[in-house]
């Protein structure tokens, strides 16, 4: 089968890119950045691939490192530059679930980039009171300063919500 391409590219002059042409079932490949998977009830849907996501994921990581000097603002506009196009294009997938998923996933670097900003647990404290935390809760958050991705689940993500990072302007996947 794939002798016969070749022989319809020679004829039309073109050259056939060997290390991406197969003759393969459609369940294990990937085209464009999509790939399909089955649905229950027999229904075939598009998905993103795997190959994919890991490169945005990692251009998603390249933007929002810990360690760069920048504002969350400036984090946030880069994003504004980036999210936008990841989104449209990969609009026509059928998995809600995963985008919402890579929403929190990029809220969650998000707020380890503020804490990793404020450093000690004294400024900790302080900002996290001024964003309307309570004490035990703040007291709790500063507490884990040296040790910041502890700080992972409903504590932080009370006193940073989604609104937060909308007010700074971060876009969404989902």
């Amino acid at each position: 089968m794939l002798q016969a391409l070749r022989g319809c590219y020679a004829r039309l002059a073109l050259k056939v890119n060997e290390s991406k042409t197969a003759v393969a079932n459609v369940w294990g490949r990937k085209f464009l950045g999509f790939c399909f998977w089955a649905a229950p009830k027999g229904e075939v849907k598009r998905a993103v691939a795997g190959q994919a996501m890991h490169k945005l994921r990692e251009r998603i990581r390249q933007l929002t490192r810990r360690t760069k000097g920048r504002s969350l603002e400036q984090i946030a506009e880069g994003l504004r530059g980036y999210v936008p196009g990841c989104k449209a294009y990969f609009r026509l997938a059928q998995t809600p679930r995963v985008m919402r998923e890579l929403d929190e996933w990029l809220r969650h670097r998000l707020r380890a980039v503020r804490l990793k900003q404020w450093r000690r647990g004294t400024t900790m404290f302080r900002e996290l009171r001024a964003l309307g935390a309570s004490v035990d809760l703040a007291a709790r958050i500063a507490g884990n300063a040296r040790r910041w991705w502890r700080n992972r689940r409903m504590g932080l993500n009370r006193v940073l919500p989604i609104a937060y990072f909308d007010r700074l302007g971060v876009p969404k996947f989902s």
